[in-house]
């Protein structure tokens, strides 16, 4: 019988990797509180039509990615439901924004997630089928200010500070206005023609693109087809005034704020409920596919899918390229990630070792203690010899052993020594407080006697 592994595409994350995923996930929860925004936790499946209207169906991610497949029947006389396992999380958070009727708060929602998100892509460094997004949404109705260019700098300096805070430096922000839902079809007209006598000459996938929908051709990361999109019209051109004012007050707002960023007129993303601002921030630690996270503004994506006007702005960030950059960093990023990676391999900061069945329960009391105490703590198997308690002490990297015996018991005393320290002797102590500062002693590298 062949050893079952983990889908292609698929990994397990262990100890002590997932010490710097907590460290991610922890720094984005603090980050984002700051701003005003709540977790939204959304089903990891949905019917498959939230994302064919919300994502477009022209997309490579609705066309070619998706799982999907069709959920029974209850009854003969229903019909069977189309489900997808989320894509990607936008349309997700806006579908819960109208289910729930969040807009009839007048007030802006700002929401974040944490979650897998799934895609049938061909697997490669930094990118899996299942991976894990950090994304945040700002949405309401436009009395709330939801349209403001404000949001726009708002969400970036968000970004930028978060950023910093992981300890990633060299990041690069690169953001364009794709225009209004005026202004693009303008663009795509002049798109269409432009890519005509050529669109020949282009990848496959282009060429398709280039019929359905060929704001796609733009996201293209096709090396042969770059010199032909390069002369492509640039979309600068085709944006009516009130799209420019839009954009030039994004951009004067995160001046003000000292967030640098360089105007990429190529820059459209692979979305089609883009409208106005978007954005990727860039970095040069992730190679040819340097994208470290990406996003926009969505003024039409809750009407798209049956809800009321409601513009947003969102960005999504695969945890996986957050993580490769920070371990491919040599400066203060590293150390953060060293420190963060280490902390489970540092191993428990007491193993007790219980010498006998009828004193476990006592161990184990003393364990609840220790850990209310936030002490890491490793409890061993009753009865053990005190050498094979010593070995499995030291395979576990823990810093003291505890002794809890008869005599520990009876004489309400607590036995502790500390390893790797050169002295032989156990200390005893009758007064736990005493106890409990001796061992974060030891764990400070402190180490003296009682």
């Amino acid at each position: 019988m062949s050893t079952l592994k983990a889908v292609r595409g698929t990994r397990d994350l262990l100890p002590p990797e997932t010490e710097l995923w907590n460290f991610v996930e922890e720094t984005a929860r603090r980050v984002f509180a700051r701003y005003n925004f709540g977790e939204i936790r959304t089903p990891i499946f949905e019917d498959t039509q939230l994302f064919a209207r919300g994502v477009g169906e022209e997309t490579d991610i609705v066309s070619k990615e998706m799982y999907t497949w069709e959920d029974r029947a209850r009854a003969q006389s229903e019909k069977a439901q189309s489900l997808t396992l989320r894509p990607e999380n936008t349309a997700g958070v806006v579908r819960a924004y109208i289910e729930h009727k969040l807009g009839e708060t007048g007030l802006l929602q700002k929401l974040y997630y944490i979650g897998p998100q799934f895609r049938r892509e061909r697997p490669q460094k930094g990118r899996y089928r299942q991976f894990w997004q950090i994304g945040a949404e700002a949405i309401g109705p436009p009395s709330a200010g939801s349209e403001s260019p404000l949001r726009d700098a708002e969400v970036l300096e968000m970004l930028a500070t978060f950023l910093n805070e992981l300890g990633i430096t060299g990041w690069r922000l690169e953001i364009n206005s794709v225009g209004s839902a005026t202004d693009r079809p303008r663009y795509v007209a002049a798109l269409r023609e432009a890519l005509a006598p050529m669109k020949h000459l282009m990848c496959e996938d282009n060429q398709r693109r280039a019929e359905t929908n060929p704001l796609r051709v733009l996201d293209s990361k096709d090396a042969n087809d770059q010199e032909i999109i390069e002369k492509l019209p640039k979309i600068a051109d085709y944006l009516d005034d009130a799209s420019k004012a839009h954009f030039a007050a994004v951009l004067a707002a995160l001046d003000a704020c000292g967030v640098k960023y360089e105007v990429n007129p190529r820059l459209v993303r692979g979305l089609d409920y883009y409208t106005r601002t978007t954005f990727e921030f860039t970095h040069g630690g992730l190679g040819a596919q340097n994208a470290l996270l990406g996003g926009g503004r969505y003024d039409g994506l809750s009407e798209a899918i049956g809800g009321p006007k409601a513009p947003g702005i969102g960005f999504a960030m695969g945890e996986d390229r957050l993580i490769l950059t920070l371990q491919s960093q040599a400066s203060w990023g590293q150390q953060i990630a060293d420190e963060a990676a280490n902390t489970v391999a540092k191993g428990p900061h007491a193993y007790i070792a219980p010498m006998s069945l009828e004193v476990a329960p006592n161990a184990l009391e003393l364990a609840q203690k220790l850990r209310g105490e936030e002490f890491r703590i490793e409890v061993g198997e009753p009865g053990l010899k005190i050498r094979r308690h010593f070995e499995f002490a030291e395979k576990l990297h823990a810093k003291s052993i505890v002794f809890v015996g008869e005599n520990e018991v009876f004489g309400k005393t607590y036995s502790m020594k500390p390893l790797g320290s050169r002295a032989n002797i156990v200390w005893n102590f009758t007064d736990f407080s005493k106890f409990v500062s001796a061992l974060r002693g030891t764990n400070r590298n402190l180490v003296s006697g009682p």
